[in-house]
C-alpha cells in the first residue's frame, strides 16, 4: 500500500488501493463536446501540471480514441451521480484518471486533487478512489491593499493561482483609498491604486479559476484617506478628530449621515467602480465607526438614538447597492454590538461577522445571526498584522473556532481576512499559514483538525518538499508566544517596534530567559528555511522575505533588551536597523508598487534617530 498523500484540503473519504496508474508519454484527456468549453480551465490546469511534474504531454478530444489506452484522463460533469454543489469523485485505476463534478467547479476542484498528487508522486499516481464537497459553497481571503501595500498584478495573479490550488472561490481586495476613481486622483495619485483595467483583467482571470472576485469599498468609517483631505472634510462625521476605544485620533475618520453629500459621494463611487466586476455581490464595509454621534450627526443621534442613525445610513447605502443589482455585505461588528438591529436588516442583505482571537464568539454571534434569519459569513484572520512573523497558535484556533461554529449555524461562507494595520510590516508568505488552514477548515472542517500542517504548508504554499519552510513560518508565529507576553490581536515583539524605549510597556512582563529563548526560536526558524528546497519563481524571494522576518523580530528582541537595561542610545542598534530598513524596501517592491511604501517604513526609520539619541 502507497503512502498516504498528504493533500490540502483533507478530502472527505479517500480509500488508497494497490498499484498505480503511469501516465503515458501521450495520453488524451477526454471531454464531452458539449461541456468542452466549461472544462478547460480544468483541462489547462491539468496538462500544465502534468508537463511541469511528469514530463507528459496531455492532448484533449472529444470523441473517443480508436485505443482507449490512450485515454489517461477522462471529465465529466454528472450532477446525477454527484449531488453536492462543487462536489466531485475521483478515481485512479489500471484504466486512467476519472474525473466526475457535479457543476464544472467540481471538475476543477478533482483537477486540483490530482495536480496535488502530481507533485507528490509523478508520473505514477496511486490507485484510489476519493469522494469530497465543501461544507461552505463560498471559501476565500479578503487581503488588504490599502493599508499600505498594492500588490503588483504578477502577485495577484500568483495569489489566484494559490487560491485554485486550494479550492477558495472568493477574493476580495479591501479598499479604501486605491482604486483610481477618475474625479478623485487627489485621494489615490501617491498610492499606486487598481485601476479599472486591472480591475477588469483580474476579474476575467478569477472567473477562468471558478473564483468571484468581489468589489470592496468601505463606506462609512476607514474613509479617513478621504477625509484628511480639504475638498472632503466637510463630508466627515468629526473633521477635526474623534475619541476611540484607545486614545483620541487628531484626523477625521468616518463619513457623517448628517451631510447629504456622502451618499452623493457613493453612489458616484459605486457607478464607476461596480461595472469592473462581474460579481453579484458587494462588500461596502462600514465597520468601526467609533466617531458617530460625536459630531456632525450628534443632534441626530441623541434624537433617534446612535444605533438608529448607523441602520438608516446603512439602508441608505443599502439602496445604493440595490440599484446596481448587487448583494450587499457588510462587516457586522457594529450590528452585534446592538443585537436589537438584526431584525431590521433587509433579509437579502449578508453580515459579515468577524473575530481575530482563537475565542472569539462565533457561536454566539452565529447562533444571534442564524435565529433572525440573516445571511451571514463567518471572517476569522491570519493572526500576520501587528505581529511581524504572525501569531500560529492563535491563528489556528482563530479559523478552527469559525469554521465549526460557521458550519453549526449555518454560515453561507468562509472568509480569511489579512489585513495590514500599522504599516504592513508582515510580508505576503506570514499569511501562507492563514491561507492554507483556513482553505482546509472551511472546505471540511473535520477532517482539518488532524492535518500535518508543518509539511502540507511547505510541499502546497512553498513547493518545498523537505518541510522545513514550513515549520520556519510555524516557528516564526510561535515568537509571539516565547517572548512571555501575550497582547490581543498583536504580538509583543511588534508592539516594542512601535512604542518608544522610555514606555513601559515595550519590556513589561518580559524576562531575560524569554528574550534568550526567542532569539533561539528564532535563530533556529531562519536555520529552516536555508535548509528548504523551495522551487517556483519566487524562491529566492520567500528566503529573503522570512529572512527579513527574522532579522526584525530578532531586532524587537534586542531592542527589548535595551529597554530593561534602561538603555537608549545603541549605535548597534541604530546600524541594524538601518540594514532592516534596506530589506523592508527590497522585499517590498519585490511584490508591491511602491506607493505606501515609505508610510509603512516612517517608524522604521524614527527607530535609527531614536537609538542615536543621548541617554
Amino acid at each position: 500500500m502507497p503512502a498516504k498523500p498528504l493533500l490540502m484540503p483533507v478530502p472527505r473519504d479517500m480509500k488508497l488501493g494497490e498499484g498505480r496508474y503511469t501516465l503515458p508519454p501521450e495520453g488524451w484527456v477526454l471531454l464531452r463536446p458539449d461541456e468542452a468549453v466549461d472544462l478547460l480551465p480544468a483541462v489547462g490546469t491539468l496538462q500544465k501540471a502534468v508537463y511541469e511534474h511528469s514530463g507528459r504531454l496531455l492532448k484533449t478530444c472529444v470523441t473517443r480514441p480508436a485505443d482507449p489506452a490512450e485515454v489517461a484522463v477522462t471529465l465529466t460533469v454528472e450532477p446525477r451521480r454527484v449531488g453536492a454543489e462543487q462536489g466531485y469523485q475521483l478515481r485512479v485505476s489500471d484504466t486512467g484518471i476519472k474525473i466526475r463534478g457535479n457543476d464544472p467547479a467540481g471538475v476543477f476542484y478533482g483537477v486540483q486533487t490530482v495536480v496535488q498528487l502530481q507533485r507528490q508522486y509523478g508520473r505514477s499516481v496511486p490507485y484510489m478512489r476519493v469522494s469530497d464537497q465543501p461544507t461552505f459553497t463560498r471559501r476565500g481571503l479578503v487581503l488588504d491593499i490599502s493599508r499600505d501595500k498594492v500588490p503588483t498584478m504578477a502577485t495577484l495573479r500568483q495569489l489566484v493561482e494559490m487560491m485554485a490550488s486550494l479550492k477558495l472561490n472568493e477574493l476580495q481586495l479591501y479598499t479604501e483609498h486605491t482604486f483610481a476613481y477618475r474625479n478623485h486622483s487627489l485621494v489615490w495619485e501617491q498610492a499606486s491604486p487598481m485601476t479599472a483595467d486591472e480591475i477588469r483583467e483580474l476579474d476575467a482571470l478569477c472567473a477562468r479559476h471558478h473564483i468571484d472576485l468581489v468589489p470592496n469599498q468601505n463606506s462609512f468609517g476607514h474613509f479617513e484617506r478621504w477625509l484628511r483631505h480639504k475638498p472632503y472634510k466637510p463630508l466627515a462625521e468629526c473633521p477635526r478628530g474623534a475619541k476611540f476605544p484607545w486614545g483620541r485620533m487628531e484626523y477625521p475618520f468616518s463619513l457623517s449621515p448628517a451631510v447629504p453629500g456622502a451618499l452623493e459621494l457613493l453612489s458616484e463611487m459605486y457607478a464607476e467602480l461596480l461595472p469592473n466586476f462581474g460579481s453579484r455581490f458587494f462588500n461596502v464595509g462600514c465597520d468601526e465607526t467609533f466617531d458617530l454621534g460625536q459630531g456632525q450627526s450628534k443632534a441626530l443621534c441623541e434624537r433617534l438614538g446612535l444605533p438608529k442613525v448607523y441602520l438608516s445610513f446603512l439602508l441608505d447605502i443599502h439602496k445604493l447597492v440595490r440599484a446596481h443589482g448587487r448583494t450587499m455585505m457588510f462587516w457586522g461588528d457594529i450590528i452585534m454590538h446592538h443585537p436589537e438591529l438584526v431584525a431590521e436588516l433587509p433579509r437579502e442583505v449578508i453580515a459579515l461577522e468577524w473575530g481575530y482571537e482563537a475565542n472569539s464568539p462565533f457561536d454566539r454571534d452565529g447562533a444571534r445571526l442564524a435565529g433572525a434569519g440573516v445571511p451571514f459569513y463567518v471572517c476569522p484572520g491570519t493572526s500576520s498584522w501587528c505581529s511581524i512573523g504572525g501569531r500560529t497558535e492563535n491563528c489556528i484556533g482563530n479559523l478552527r473556532n469559525a469554521a465549526e461554529n460557521g458550519a453549526k449555524h449555518g454560515a453561507r461562507g468562509y472568509l480569511v481576512t489579512a489585513w495590514g494595520d500599522a504599516g504592513h510590516w508582515d510580508p505576503l508568505p506570514v499569511s501562507y499559514l492563514g491561507f492554507c488552514y483556513g482553505a482546509a477548515a472551511s472546505w471540511c472542517p473535520e477532517t482539518s483538525s488532524g492535518i500535518n500542517l508543518a509539511k502540507a504548508l511547505s510541499l502546497h504554499a512553498f513547493g518545498d518538499p523537505t518541510g522545513q519552510a514550513g515549520h520556519a513560518v510555524l516557528e516564526l508565529g510561535s515568537a509571539y508566544k516565547e517572548i512571555g507576553r501575550l497582547r490581543a490581536n498583536a504580538s509583543s515583539l511588534w508592539w516594542a517596534l512601535m512604542r518608544p524605549l522610555d514606555d513601559a510597556g515595550v519590556a513589561e512582563g518580559i524576562e531575560d530567559k524569554h528574550v534568550a529563548a526567542t532569539r533561539e526560536l528564532i535563530a533556529r526558524a531562519v536555520d529552516r528555511v536555508s535548509k528548504a528546497k523551495l522551487v517556483g519563481p519566487d524562491a529566492a524571494l520567500i528566503r529573503d522575505e522570512l529572512g527579513y522576518v527574522g532579522r526584525l523580530l530578532d531586532h524587537a528582541c534586542r531592542r527589548i533588551d535595551l529597554a530593561r537595561s534602561g538603555g537608549r542610545a545603541s549605535d548597534e542598534l541604530a546600524r541594524d536597523m538601518s540594514e532592516v530598513v534596506e530589506l523592508h524596501r527590497s522585499v517590498w517592491l519585490a511584490r508591491n508598487r511602491p506607493g505606501g511604501m515609505q508610510d509603512s517604513a516612517a517608524r522604521l526609520r524614527s527607530l535609527v534617530s531614536e537609538y542615536g539619541a543621548k541617554p
